[in-house]
């Protein structure tokens, strides 16, 4: 029986390498599809962890040898920014472990977000060094993930997948197995338009997020509120999409991805400079919001040396507790600098590392004895009229506090 219809028939063999935000649902919702899934990663500890809730169709192993076994390989590892620069090391030692046990026909597919051609210049190099040959021997493409933690709308079955192989039959396989899972599968040309459309979606968002940060400055300046400037200009019901304001961007995606694009246009001899500009703006936000603290607490009489922050929420968005490139660590690290004796609440988080040591969370209990209370996360689960009515001082960055009353100042 050959590969496609092992594929529909749901006989095919999938091992999925990164068990993380992205590798983990996906093994899990390839499983419930019918498949028998095989998740593999190199932390012991992790499929440990899992593999006491793992079932018949579901396994974890933290052993390289088992991808021999697969039919159908993805790759879900972290391709994070390493000075600057995109971190390949994760998908090469990936590659490196499918090309020691790689098979003919088998369909590996990269999910991992990176710059363009990293499928067809760095991923198929590598696992032809197994003797086989891409689209003879073996299948190969690109699939970006799209998976947004914590979003109550959409997830990993409802969202769209764009799928392009290094051919037409990779391509006809990797929709043929994607749509065993997902509601709609969306064909590209290559795995290089489907790689590049992944940076357009975070790239869109890196700078509107900066666009509506520097509106944010320029009405503060201006003496007019943003938050009824934007859900003014939202009533538009064509030509615009609305952003807001905050202490500054994080996740993986939007901080990282649009540097892959930058770095790659710099290989060809050119420059990104609108997509630098807004990351310049982005990564300026936390000291533009210690600023404003310093600013606000002297309006009150005390200087910043000295003051009490308590500094509420702390992962990078609400609801969730993912603190990767979250703002939070920044500002807290520069109130710290600063002289200021500072305290952390988070419903998700018990413990924050910085640069300052080890930071543990507290009760809000302790909001009554801050000097000044940052609105960093808005979690759900905050009571914000009751904080509004107990806080001597609250710099509010999300627009929380809204019609609460107190002594509240908005970014």
């Amino acid at each position: 029986m050959d590969l496609l219809s092992r594929i529909r028939d749901r006989s095919a063999r999938v091992a999925v390498i990164g068990l993380g935000y992205v590798g983990h649902p996906l093994s899990a919702a390839a499983a419930a599809a019918g498949f028998r899934v095989t998740g593999m990663d190199t932390d012991s500890q992790r499929v440990a962890e899992l593999n006491e809730v793992s079932s018949e169709l579901l396994q974890f192993s933290d052993d390289p040898q088992v991808l021999g076994e697969a039919e159908i390989i993805l790759i879900c590892v972290p391709t994070p920014l390493k000075d600057e620069l995109p971190d390949m090391s994760y998908v090469r030692a990936a590659a490196e472990d499918i090309a020691r046990s790689l098979k003919p026909r088998t369909l590996v597919i990269l999910e991992s977000t990176t710059y363009p051609g990293t499928t067809e210049e760095l991923l198929l190099g590598i696992l032809e060094s197994s003797g086989l040959k891409a689209g003879v021997d073996f299948h190969l493409g690109f699939s970006p993930e799209r998976i947004d933690p914590g979003n109550q709308s959409f997830d990993l079955i409802n969202t769209p997948k764009i799928v392009g192989g290094i051919d037409q039959t990779s391509t006809d396989l990797m929709e043929a197995f994607y749509s065993g899972f997902i509601d709609k599968i969306v064909r590209v040309s290559s795995p290089k338009a489907a790689e590049m459309a992944k940076l357009l979606e975070n790239t869109y968002r890196h700078v509107n997020i900066a666009l509506i940060n520097e509106i944010a400055i320029l009405c503060h300046d201006l003496g007019i509120d943003v938050w009824e400037v934007v859900d003014a200009a939202a009533t538009k019901p064509f030509g615009f999409q609305a952003f807001y304001p905050g202490p500054g961007w994080g996740g993986h995606c939007i901080p990282v991805d649009p540097s892959y694009l930058s770095w790659r246009v710099r290989q060809l001899g050119s420059t990104a400079r609108f997509i630098e500009l807004a990351r310049e703006f982005n990564t300026k936000m936390p000291e533009y919001i210690v600023q404003r603290i310093g600013e606000a607490l002297n309006d009150q009489g005390k200087s910043l040396k000295g003051a009490r922050v308590l500094v509420l929420g702390v992962t990078y968005k609400a609801d969730i507790g993912d603190l990767r490139e979250s703002p939070a660590i920044e500002i807290i690290e520069r109130l710290a600098k600063s002289g200021v004796e500072v305290s952390f609440n988070d419903p998700f988080v018990e413990r924050l590392d910085t640069n300052g040591g080890a930071l543990e969370g507290t009760s809000l209990e302790n909001v009554t004895d801050a000097d000044l209370v940052l609105i960093h996360t808005a979690h759900a689960s905050y009571d914000f009229k009751d904080l509004t009515g107990r806080a001597r001082l609250i710099f509010d960055t999300r627009n929380a506090c809204q019609g609460l009353g107190g002594a509240v100042i908005k970014l």
